[in-house]
């Protein structure tokens, strides 16, 4: 008898994460999705992954682009957060993004993001497991980041 996927949503709910907005580009087309199913993978190779849902309308824009960049929030990026955890076409055109060597769109003032080559895809049940070689990375010194809780937004206590 399989678990029940409720019950693993409010048990997994309590292992908090850090947000991110995993972006790409494909020809002109910018791109992008939140995503807390996200993590360090390798240092040797320099690995992360990113866990995209199937049926999503991103899963394709990743797979055909064959990088992302992965933009890790702070506290005060809230709207980031919620503008991309939502279905339909992303918006870019009033954020100040950079590239770097991949041509995804790194958003500004983020605590740190990478940005990845797509170097293997995993299957893990109705997401696919999009793994990234590091080509570029930076990181602030300053900034708190973006927590996700038990269904919301959470800051870390000081």
């Amino acid at each position: 008898m399989a678990f029940d996927s409720t019950e693993q949503k409010k048990i997994m709910g309590k292992f908090a994460t850090g947000v991110t907005v995993a972006s790409t580009k494909l020809g002109d087309e910018t791109w992008g999705m939140t995503a807390n199913g996200v993590t360090s993978l390798s240092l040797d190779p320099p690995l992360v992954l990113l866990a995209v849902q199937l049926d999503s309308h991103s899963h394709d824009k990743f797979k055909q682009a064959g990088c992302y960049a992965l933009n890790i929030l702070s506290d005060k990026q809230q709207e980031l957060s919620d503008r991309f955890a939502y279905k339909g076409p992303k918006d870019f055109s009033d954020l100040e993004t950079t590239v770097a060597e991949t041509g995804a769109p790194i958003m500004a003032d983020v605590l740190g993001w990478v940005d990845c080559r797509i170097v293997d895809i995993l299957s893990g049940g109705d997401h696919d497991i999009f793994i990234g070689e590091i080509v570029a990375g930076s990181y602030s010194e300053t900034g708190d980041p973006l927590l996700y809780y038990a269904g919301g937004y959470g800051k870390m206590a000081q």
